[in-house]
């Protein structure tokens, strides 16, 4: 039987917390900031949950989490 490997992208992306949510960081926030408004950029920091319709694709590419 093969190993189970990690997805390398997902692993970057997604923290499984103690309580068992997934949490990931805002999109949009990377580059082209000039344009966004200092509210936009404001509300896009921090950490939210992942939605739990993705839930169960992103606990199968993190199978050791």
């Amino acid at each position: 039987m093969p190993k189970m490997k990690t997805k390398s992208g997902a692993k970057k992306r997604f923290k499984v917390r103690a309580g068992g949510g997934i949490k990931r960081s805002h999109a949009f926030k990377r580059h082209i900031l000039t344009k966004k408004t200092t509210k936009s950029k404001r509300q896009l920091r921090g950490t939210i949950e992942v939605h739990p319709a993705d839930e169960k694709l992103i606990r199968a590419m993190l199978p050791f989490a």
